[in-house]
């Protein structure tokens, strides 16, 4: 590793290898799948654009809507005058068509259905994952590969994710977390970028300070009273000095600039739900084809329960149906059970509903999960009157919505898994009280 290393940091001999995975313009990616029509469209997702709405700020915007100086965070009024939307310009005479682009509303259930898919993925290519928001994830997978094999590895998971999915993500690949982060952001979008051992300090050396992991612009503008003006710059300042004008964060950034991040991956807890997907190469409305695919999906769920020793309240499935119609149905028990025929009992019996219908994926999924010690809840009372209706707890299932899930007066734009602990940039147009800002979801 470059440069003399904090306590714990890897040498080049036993380095982590770390990969950072970042959905590109992920709500815009998301709408294009239910739109294939708006691919190479300017397209922005927001809200405060629908008629009689007078205030709202722009979630994501397409590349293609960057290049009218669109950017997220930006109050929709202002989105409007820089990029008009197409069905005003084709009614208003002053406006070009050509200069106008597609306003959608922010669907944060579709979305996190997406995510679900990317997150399947995610898992079965590595360890250890941590989840940071709706779109981005960390991944240890230094017991996967080894570093001569880390570019292949890297369009591997971005050729599944694209091919599966059907959204593009940029990959980044170092030895440390920070550095990682970095990495997936250099060359967006659809990027693959590896940083190996003792390169990390040279590969920042020009990178505008910023691009530090937690540097924002307030930070950035106090550096530069120090003459810092690129993270080689940070790397070399004296860090007596950025103790005394930053504190602890000071020499945080200044580690990180050096290569020198001895942080962990570490999942964030027990999950709140299990899960699993799989789509058809073509839709199909074979009822018997339909159901042996959730038979599966149901056994592999439930065994996933089971080897987690997680007990489940919830039961549900999601079935999708073309062109990309999200279908979610759950059904709520007494309390919390370990019960693998009760979860393909319940699958298939919510499937019964979309029968004949053509059918492009299908899910199976259980929540709620417990993981306290202690005899599980009686069956005797599953399948009695008023079971099939959830409680007003379970709401956020019926809908399809992870439990994680921040109730209706704590949402953000920002998605349901966001987090302030992995060395996050304290200046307030990065992170508030913990939460991700929408500006840092579509980089």
């Amino acid at each position: 590793m470059d440069g003399p290393g904090l306590p714990g940091t890897p040498t080049e001999d036993d380095a982590r290898i770390v990969a950072h995975v970042d959905m590109d313009c992920f709500y815009a990616a998301c709408e294009r799948l239910r739109e294939p029509a708006l691919d190479g469209e300017p397209l922005v997702v927001g809200m405060g654009f629908e008629p009689g709405e007078s205030h709202g700020a722009v979630a994501t915007a397409s590349y293609e809507a960057r290049e009218y100086g669109v950017d997220s965070a930006m109050a929709i009024t202002e989105a409007l005058d820089r990029l008009p939307r197409k069905v005003d310009a084709v009614e208003d005479p002053d406006l070009s068509v050509e200069d106008a682009g597609f306003y959608r509303p922010v669907d944060m259930g579709f979305y996190e259905s997406v995510s679900e898919d990317v997150r399947e993925i995610l898992h079965d290519h590595a360890g250890v994952v941590r989840e940071v928001s709706i779109d981005e994830a960390y991944l240890d997978v230094t017991d996967e590969i080894e570093w001569k094999n880390a570019d292949e590895w890297g369009r591997r998971i971005k050729t599944e994710i694209e091919e599966s999915v059907g959204v593009a993500a940029s990959v980044g690949v170092a030895p440390t977390m920070s550095a990682a982060k970095v990495a997936s952001d250099h060359d967006k979008p659809d990027g693959l970028v590896v940083i190996e051992p003792g390169e990390v300090r040279p590969f920042f050396a020009d990178l505008p300070v910023e691009e530090v992991h937690g540097v924002g612009p307030v930070t950035a503008a106090e550096l530069a009273e120090l003459d810092v003006e690129t993270a080689g710059d940070l790397a070399a300042a004296d860090p007596d000095v950025l103790e005394d004008r930053f504190g602890e964060r000071g020499l945080e950034i200044y580690g990180y600039a050096r290569g020198e991040d001895d942080r962990e991956v570490t999942p964030r807890g027990k999950p709140k739900s299990l899960s699993r997907e799989s789509a058809f190469t073509e839709a199909t409305s074979d009822p018997d084809e339909v159901a042996d695919r959730v038979r599966s999906l149901a056994d592999s769920v439930a065994d996933r329960a089971t080897s987690k020793d997680a007990l489940y309240q919830t039961i549900g499935i999601k079935v999708v149906t073309p062109p990309f119609d999200v279908n979610t149905r759950a059904r709520s028990l007494p309390g919390p059970v370990d019960e693998p025929p009760l979860v393909e009992e319940v699958a298939l019996d919510l499937l019964s509903e979309f029968e004949g219908e053509r059918v492009r994926k299908v899910g199976v999924r259980v929540s709620k999960l417990s993981f306290a010690a202690g005899e599980q809840a009686s069956l005797g009372g599953f399948g009695g009157e008023g079971n099939d209706a959830p409680e007003a707890s379970d709401a956020a299932d019926e809908a399809g919505i992870p439990d994680d899930t921040p109730s209706e007066g704590q949402a953000t734009l920002a998605g349901t898994w966001a987090e302030s602990a992995d060395g996050a940039d304290t200046d307030s147009s990065r992170r508030l009280d913990g939460q991700t800002t929408i500006e840092d979801f579509c980089r």
